[in-house]
């Protein structure tokens, strides 16, 4: 970092979670009548950005994360649509970006984007950052995204990535898909689970793999103060174990995003509960699918 320029301390973390009562835009009845943004902006705070793509762009509604270190910020996933005109994730990027380096001036800043899966829903937006100055974008899919994490070596290795006195803990976390990657963020104590964790179906590609994730994320954070754990969509109702049917633009009626440790340990013992006879099998907040 440059000489004179401001330096953010981040290793003083909350000692509790900040408040996250959010009403998430949920999109609309009719698209006629639609006026939600296409991206909506929520600051966690100074240096931690929620956003939510609009599900009138795509009824997958996915979340993605912007974090802002001292040298370089990431931003987690890219959402389900390319076209800029659509969906203009750069645009909106590049004013926070531009916002942040007003209030925490830089001579020089990089912005690196990762993901949590390779999933279409994940990586579409990742083109509108082709060409971006001073930025990275680490394609996800398995031999890219683990070779970069150090994977390819080790896949119970737990990486790291320093965005300039603010490092997340990253590790490998298969079940859902192949290359999945989960991020611990010490600063806010949130747990980024993409689509291994979230109040939703929970789409089990390998049911092996995903138990020994599941395992790995509860021994994990037993040794983490963790805030939040927060995947990349909703799809329950707050009818407990009644889930939105695939597709629907329209959910008035979310339960919250965040989610705990404790659903961790509930999700271990759904697995058991399957057992040998894979099934679709509800829960209050979260829904299993095995494939296998």
């Amino acid at each position: 970092m440059a000489e004179g320029t401001s330096f953010i301390d981040f290793d003083s973390p909350a000692s509790r979670p900040r408040e996250l009562d959010v009403r998430w835009i949920h999109g609309s009845p009719s698209a006629k009548h639609n006026t939600d943004p296409d991206i909506q902006v929520y600051a966690y705070d100074e240096h931690t950005v929620i956003l939510r793509q609009n599900m009138a762009i795509d009824y997958e509604a996915p979340f993605l994360f912007l974090l802002f270190g001292n040298d370089r910020a990431v931003l987690i996933d890219t959402g389900a649509t390319a076209s800029g005109e659509f969906f203009p994730l750069r645009p909106v990027v590049d004013r926070l970006v531009d916002g942040w380096l007003a209030r925490h001036p830089r001579q020089e800043y990089h912005l690196l984007v990762l993901h949590t899966h390779a999933h279409g829903d994940h990586t579409a937006g990742d083109g509108q950052f082709a060409g971006r100055p001073d930025t990275t974008v680490v394609a996800a899919d398995l031999p890219t995204a683990w070779k970069h994490f150090g994977f390819d070596e080790n896949p119970t290795a737990t990486a790291r990535v320093d965005l300039g006195g603010r490092g997340l803990e990253c590790l490998a976390t298969p079940g859902h898909h192949e290359s999945a990657v989960t991020y611990y963020d010490p600063w806010t104590g949130f747990l980024l689970t993409g689509d291994t964790v979230y109040p939703g179906r929970l789409y089990i590609q390998d049911r092996h793999a995903f138990t020994r994730t599941i395992d790995r994320l509860i021994e994990f954070c037993e040794r983490r103060p963790v805030t939040h754990v927060m995947g990349c969509h909703i799809e329950m109702t707050t009818e407990p174990g009644v889930d939105y049917p695939v597709r629907t633009t329209y959910q008035p009626h979310e339960p919250p995003l965040q989610m705990t440790t404790d659903h961790l340990h509930e999700i271990r013992a759904a697995l058991d509960e399957i057992g040998t006879q894979p099934r679709r099998l509800a829960f209050p907040l979260f829904v299993l699918c095995p494939d296998d």
